[in-house]
């Protein structure tokens, strides 16, 4: 059992009152703000999204953002999310200039990886056409020297599950490319966790993202995922023991907490950190209790 478990908060858990694709999602909380909020609940790392990045550039700077991140010793970090980088046109120019500010902000920010979103609508390319798209991608990565993390969700048209996406990178081929494993999206997509060392290869674990949820979905799949997710321990998807079959690949952190939720966007950002550093730091201990008894 290690010491210290380092913790990374994603972009929705530090950001207060704003939600994917909701307005413009840039957080109503100064950025500044949430770095201090972070060390003084003890998290190692920090995760931001596009509007976030773009905001502080215009505001402050990427580097004073940067200098900011270092001096509170974060050590780790990632931007988010790629998407639409399979498509054309308007739309292919859009998902450029998002790839372009993204990995901008990786390089002035040190960020070790880039988050990737696969197809929700039904506008998926031929499978040849998205694994060279994804092939390109990660060439591009590994010449900045960031990982890319795909999301597989069970609302996508093509990467439902983790078994497609492990199929997808298969196909892709490229070091630089790697999975995001969520909790609530394994669990909605019916995966049984010990399922999830047969699946995953170690070396394709890029982000690991933990929370909870109620047993069924309240309203719809996008609904829950983006309103009703739970702390860690305080749903019914038990993410001990996700976190103890995500330990059996060798995964050893930093843990990425997601929490997106009503009631977290209605704290305080300062009370919700602490809330889900306590809640996701008990349940990774009791999920590595129960390797270790294994």
């Amino acid at each position: 059992m290690p010491d210290r478990i380092d913790l990374l908060a994603t972009s929705w858990t530090s950001a207060g009152d704003a939600a994917p694709q909701r307005g413009d999602e840039v957080s109503p909380v100064p950025i500044v703000e949430r770095i201090g909020d972070l060390v003084r609940a003890g998290w190692s790392g920090i995760g931001l999204v596009n509007a976030d990045l773009q905001y502080a550039k215009r505001e402050m700077g990427l580097p004073a953002l940067r200098e900011a991140i270092d001096q509170a010793g974060l050590r780790f970090r990632e931007v988010e999310i790629i998407a639409d980088w399979w498509t054309d046109g308007e739309r292919r120019e859009r998902a450029d200039r998002l790839r372009d500010d993204l990995f901008e902000a990786a390089a002035e920010l040190g960020a070790q990886r880039i988050k990737v979103m696969a197809c929700l609508d039904e506008s998926a390319p031929p499978r040849d056409v998205f694994v060279r798209e994804l092939r390109e991608l990660s060439r591009r990565a590994a010449d900045a020297g960031v990982v890319l993390a795909l999301e597989p969700m069970p609302f996508s048209s093509n990467v439902a599950t983790l078994d497609e996406g492990v199929r997808l990178l298969e196909d892709v081929g490229h070091a630089a490319a790697g999975l995001t494993i969520d909790t609530w999206h394994v669990f909605r997509a019916g995966t049984p966790y010990e399922r999830i060392p047969e699946i995953v290869p170690s070396e394709l674990v890029a982000v690991v993202e933990i929370n909870d949820c109620a047993a069924q979905p309240v309203g719809s799949l996008w609904a829950d995922t983006v309103d009703n997710r739970r702390l860690p321990g305080q749903g019914d998807a038990d993410t001990a023991e996700f976190v103890r079959w995500i330990a059996a690949t060798g995964f050893t952190g930093p843990w990425g907490v997601e929490i997106i939720s009503e009631e977290l966007r209605n704290l305080p950002v300062s009370v919700g950190l602490e809330r889900s550093a306590r809640a996701a730091e008990e349940s990774i201990r009791a999920g590595l209790a129960r390797v270790t008894k294994n």
